[in-house]
C-alpha cells in the first residue's frame, strides 16, 4: 500500500491523517497516511530515510517547510514566488515540491465560503511563509487591489517585489494594483481581510484596526479553531463574517491529494464532516518518529 505523511516537529495534533484517510475512503484508494514526528535538527535524514523507504509523498508542516524547499529537485511556481514547501512527491528518487496552502485558502474562500476575489479589495497581513504561500494565488484570482501589509514593511515589499518580477505573474498584475505597506498607517477599507500573520497563534492582539473592514466584509484567519477564536469575535463584532481555517487546511490537502493520486477528492463533503464533528469523531493514527 502507498505510503504518504505529514512531517512536523510537534505532529501528533495533525488533523491531516484523518483527511486523508477519508480522500481515500471516498475515492477507492490505496493507500496509508500517517505522522512523521521528525527531529528538529533532523529534517534531512528523515526526509531521506522515507525516501529510501519507498513512501510515495509527505506534507510538511511547521518548522520544515524552508527545509522542504532547500531539499527539492523541482520546484512548482508556487514553491518558487512562496520559498516554502508543504508538499513534496517522490518519484525514482527524485523529490517533486509544491505549495498548496495558498490555492487552499482560495478554494475554501470561493467555493466553500461563497465569496469571489475577482475585482474585490483584499487586505493580506503577514509576509512570513504563510502570506508567501498565499500571495501568488491570490493574484490569481483577479481581485482589483491587493495589500501585503506586515509589521516591517521592508519584508513586505521584498515579498510583493518577488513576485512582481516573476514572469508567470506578469499579465495578472496588469489587472491587479499588488501594494506594500506597514501595519502602522494602514489606511482604506476592504472586502476580504485575511491574516496570515502569527498573532493568533502567538495569542496577541488583533495587528490592524476595524477601520480596514467594509460593512459585512470576511474575514479570516488561517487558523482555525481555539487560535482563530479571538480574531473571530473581533470580526463579528466589527460587522464582519468571521471565518477560521479549517477549510484552508481540508482544501490544501485535497490539492496535495489531486497531485499524488490523480483524482480529485470531495473536499467540500470533508470540510462539512470535520464541521459537524462526525469525522473529527474518528481515532487518529498514533504518530511515527523517525530515528
Amino acid at each position: 500500500m502507498d505510503r504518504y505523511c505529514v512531517m512536523g516537529h510537534p505532529v501528533a495534533h495533525s488533523r491531516s491523517p484523518m483527511i486523508h484517510a477519508r480522500f481515500a475512503e471516498l475515492t477507492g484508494q490505496a493507500l496509508h497516511y500517517d505522522t512523521l514526528l521528525a527531529p528538529l535538527d533532523g529534517f534531512a535524514a528523515a526526509l531521506a530515510q522515507l525516501v529510501q523507504g519507498g513512501a510515495r509523498g509527505c506534507n510538511v508542516t511547521v518548522p520544515f517547510k524552508l527545509e522542504a524547499f532547500a531539499a527539492a529537485d523541482h520546484l512548482s511556481d508556487r514553491a518558487q514566488l512562496a520559498q516554502a514547501v508543504n508538499t513534496l512527491m517522490f518519484s525514482a528518487g527524485r523529490i517533486d515540491a509544491d505549495n498548496t496552502d495558498g490555492v487552499g485558502l482560495v478554494n475554501d474562500i470561493q467555493n466553500n465560503a461563497g465569496v469571489s476575489l475577482a475585482g474585490r479589495d483584499v487586505l493580506l497581513i503577514g509576509a512570513g511563509g504563510a502570506g508567501a504561500g498565499a500571495l501568488a494565488p491570490l493574484l490569481a484570482a483577479g481581485p482589483r487591489r491587493l495589500v501585503l501589509a506586515n509589521r516591517s514593511p521592508a519584508k513586505a515589499e521584498a515579498l510583493a517585489a518577488r513576485h512582481a518580477a516573476h514572469p508567470s505573474l506578469h499579465h495578472l498584475l496588469q489587472k491587479t494594483e499588488l501594494l506594500a505597506h506597514g501595519l502602522i498607517g494602514l489606511e482604506g477599507n476592504f472586502d476580504v481581510i485575511i491574516n496570515a500573520s502569527a498573532s493568533s497563534l502567538a495569542g496577541a492582539g488583533i495587528p490592524v484596526a476595524a477601520s480596514v473592514l467594509k460593512p459585512g466584509a470576511l474575514a479570516y484567519d488561517m487558523m482555525y479553531g481555539p487560535a482563530a477564536a479571538n480574531f473571530m469575535r473581533w470580526a463579528a463584532d466589527h460587522g464582519a463574517t468571521p471565518r477560521d481555517g479549517l477549510g484552508m487546511l481540508v482544501e490544501q490537502a485535497a490539492e496535495a491529494f489531486t497531485w499524488w493520486r490523480k483524482v480529485r477528492p470531495p473536499s467540500a463533503q470533508v470540510l462539512a464532516e470535520m464541521q459537524s464533528g462526525w469525522l473529527t469523531s474518528r481515532t487518529a493514527p498514533a504518530p511515527a518518529v523517525a530515528s
